[in-house]
């Protein structure tokens, strides 16, 4: 982070200015129980808007409609909810997603198409639509319930992931904000994961450039973290800009522009340690940073690969300081290096050197792994390119949430 960023404390998707957030209890998540499950993100003016979606050959009907709606890059409002993914739904789900976006647009005086809809939650099950439909009109908008809102997209997930950064751009000296909240503990695997992120910020930005920002900011946050090596047909990020700041637009090459994706990136960074550090059944988070590859996509799939395997995962729950199982999990993801070049640490501790055993202390490397966040380099020692993934360890929980999900 620059010297000019600085993230908020207590920080949430309403921090920029100009964005307001409402939620409900509608029935969707849970029938019984008074859990927020449905929530508006509305910005006072028009927005340039962004969004990269899933990889999965299985869209659901919110992204098949978010997609559409982001082919002129605006939107103004995201209605959101959990508990029903919409997935598998045919065009029902789509007939469906589109009057939630509708009504959404009725309530707000806005036109559907700049509305943008998702959801999560249980695939093969249609839209609640009654509840919706009821439930919509609810719901009121303020600056104070961004929170809230966190909490309402959440499904497995333990806790709300949420962030904001200021940041300073350029000779200027406007000050904009960028806010972010997400959701994901479960079905997370790089190219996105089980997961909604929605993110929002005051700056004025160049479409174009939003669009690659993002992309870029997504490359190196959200798709290098795994939980599972699942991902879904729901997996979106969006980024709202209503330009409330005031500041110079944003383009590429122009001042303050290397500040915008800086701040964009820490904050997306920040929301993807949270998914990680909240993997189902996790009780730690595991850092993989791959260090002097011949590229970086060398370097990406090497952590990646690392921070997925479930050998590696087991052996950090139970504190095993097996390091066999590291570079073994580094030699089959098809990476590039050389067994005489290459040093591996847990933390700060050299487990192998030059390809070799190096002498440590078993003592001190299951203290290292006792700890709540695990840090794994690795280095091959053949190039400059270095890149890090995120992952957690592999607990008896993930199975048990796992095999009662929709019992």
């Amino acid at each position: 982070m620059t010297s000019s960023s600085k993230l908020v404390s207590q920080g949430t998707i309403t921090t920029p200015r100009g964005f307001l957030a409402g939620v409900t209890y509608a029935g969707i998540k849970k029938p019984d129980v008074d859990a927020l499950d449905l929530g508006i993100l509305y910005s006072e003016v028009p927005c340039v808007a962004a969004g990269v979606f899933t990889t999965n050959r299985i869209k659901a009907a919110p992204v098949i409609l978010c997609q559409r709606h982001l082919e002129n890059n605006k939107a103004q409002a995201i209605v959101v909810n959990s508990g029903c993914a919409n997935a598998c739904t045919g065009e029902e789900g789509l007939a469906d997603a589109e009057e939630v976006a509708a009504i959404t647009a009725k309530k707000l005086g806005l036109p559907p198409r700049e509305v943008l809809v998702a959801s999560t939650g249980v695939i093969g099950t249609p839209l609640p639509m009654g509840l919706i439909r009821s439930s919509i009109e609810k719901i009121i908008v303020s600056r104070e319930n961004g929170h809230d809102l966190a909490k309402a997209i959440t499904t497995t997930d333990r806790f709300p992931k949420e962030t904001a950064v200021q940041v300073v751009l350029g000779h200027r000296e406007d000050e904009i904000a960028i806010g972010g909240i997400a959701k994901g503990s479960g079905m997370i695997h790089p190219d996105l994961a089980t997961f909604l992120c929605f993110l929002t910020t005051d700056a004025a930005v160049e479409p174009g450039f939003l669009k690659g920002a993002l992309r870029k900011a997504a490359d190196i946050s959200f798709n290098m973290i795994t939980i599972d090596g699942d991902t879904s047909p729901n997996d979106s990020v969006i980024i709202l800009a209503n330009g409330l700041a005031g500041n110079e637009m944003i383009e590429s090459g122009s001042p303050g522009a290397a500040e915008f994706e800086e701040a964009l990136e820490t904050a997306c960074l920040s929301l993807a340690k949270s998914i990680a550090r909240d993997g189902e059944g996790a009780t730690k988070l595991i850092e993989v940073t791959v260090e002097g590859a011949l590229t970086i996509s060398d370097a990406r799939q090497g952590a990646r690969v690392v921070s997925g395997s479930s050998l590696v995962k087991a052996a950090v729950h139970g504190s095993d300081p097996n390091w066999g199982r590291i570079i073994a999990a580094m030699g089959r993801s098809g990476t590039e290096m050389v067994e005489s070049k290459t040093d591996l640490y847990i933390d700060n501790l050299c487990v192998m050197k030059a390809g070799r055993p190096h002498p440590f202390d078993r003592a001190q490397a299951k203290s290292v792994l006792d700890k709540a966040e695990v840090p794994i380099r690795i280095c091959l020692n053949l190039g400059d390119a270095t890149a890090t993934a995120w992952g957690c360890d592999l607990s008896e929980e993930y199975v048990t949430i796992n095999s009662e999900y929709t019992t």
